[in-house]
Formats: structure tokens, sequence, C-alpha cells
């Protein structure tokens, strides 16, 4: 697949088929992925790639009420301001109208509670930043955390041209702890994400859902061009 149409097809999976990822093809994913480019190559990422028993753990720990035990090491949005407020209500209503389909459908609040479950997915990979270069003086250090959106979209493209689907969860570290606790993660690792990563099972309604992109003349600006 070349990379256009992998782009393309690129999508976010909330149904997983319970087939193991073997690991030689993770790792073949991953080692390609850390090719991803950086400020001044300070490559500030660590992954923790978990399946099996230790995966299974930690969704059991996520599934309990009490689940949620600590603040996640990076804050999601507190407002969503006009446009981004009514792209987040359109993205809802698709899913909640594809989630409502065929026999095993849901309506969409009940399908949000499968977040702690990773949907199903067999793996799960976490992005990792040290404390010490993502917590400054100054406050936030963006790049490190910018950096790393540029491996996970690696992932995700490798991912796809190998039949895998993933989706990236801020909700997979909203309780940090419980992911440290398991792993034996320390302190001094924030967690910046989760990413689930397993076969789709394209059968599921809800991933028949796409989301939409705003055209480019909306977003784009061109300076200096006849």
């Amino acid at each position: 697949m070349d990379v256009v149409e992998v782009i393309r097809q690129r999508k976010s999976i909330r149904a997983f088929r319970p087939d193991p990822v073997p690991r030689e093809v993770l790792s073949e994913i991953v080692e390609l992925a850390l090719r991803a480019p950086s400020w001044a190559n300070t490559q500030p990422w660590e992954l923790a790639v978990v399946a099996g028993a230790k995966l299974e753990a930690i969704k059991e720990a996520l599934s309990k009420p009490d689940g949620a035990g600590s603040l996640p090491d990076f804050p999601g949005p507190e407002e969503f301001p006009e446009p981004y407020k009514v792209r987040f209500q359109n993205l809802a209503a698709g899913m909640s109208e594809a989630a409502k389909k065929g026999r095993r459908g849901k309506q969409v609040g009940e399908w949000y509670l499968q977040w702690p479950r990773l949907y199903g997915a067999p793996a799960v990979i976490y992005i990792l930043i040290d404390r010490s270069f993502c917590e400054q003086r100054s406050g936030l250090n963006v790049y490190a955390v910018f950096d790393c959106g540029l491996l996970a979209q690696n992932i995700m493209l490798l991912a796809a041209d190998r039949g895998l689907g993933t989706i990236v969860q801020a909700q997979a570290v909203h309780s940090p702890n419980v992911v440290r606790r398991i792993l034996g993660i320390p302190d001094s690792k924030m967690i910046l994400v989760g990413m689930a990563i397993g076969y789709p099972d394209w059968d599921h309604p809800i991933n028949q859902f796409r989301s939409d992109r705003e055209p480019a003349e909306r977003v784009v600006e061109w300076y200096g061009f006849d």
C-alpha cells in the first residue's frame, strides 16, 4: 500500500477482534516508527507495549467503579469553543448513528463505556515522556508532546499498512497510576496516551463510521502565490 492510500484508509477503530498481534509484527512497526523526526533529534519518547495478562489486569482495574484513582498526566481541553465544538458534536452524532445499527449495535453512550477495555484490543502501546524533559521551569515542553504525535502517526500508518487498526485514547491514561502500578513504570515517566492496536472487527457497525474533515479551503490560507 502506498503512503497516499494508507493515509486515506486509516481511521480510528472502536471494535477489535480478539486475535493476538504477533510480537514480531509490533516490533517491526515500532522500529520503523522510531524514524519519526523530533526537535534537535531529542527523540523524547519511550514506549510500553502491553498484551496478555498485564493488559487484562489494566482493563480489569480501569473497569472497576474506583478505577480512576489519579489525575491524567496531560489534562484534556477544558472548553470547546467554535468551530471545535460543532466538530466534536458531529463526531458524537455520527458515532451514535453507526452504533445503533445492526444486531450488536449500541447507543453511543453505552459504547463509550467500552473504553476501559480498549474496545477489545489485544494490545496497547503507551507513549511516555521523561518528566525532566517535559516539565520545565517555563512550563510544559510542548515540542516533546508534538514530537510524540509524529511518532504516533507513524505507528498508526504502519499498522494500517499491515491490516491492523488503532485508536489513540486519552481515556486510556486518565488514570496513569493504574498503568504505573501494574507495569512498574516509575513516576518520573509521564504517560501521554495509550494506543489500542489490533485486528479490526469490520463486521461491527461502529467501524463503518468514518469521521469527516474540513475541506482545505476552510483551514488553509495561501500567501505569496500568484
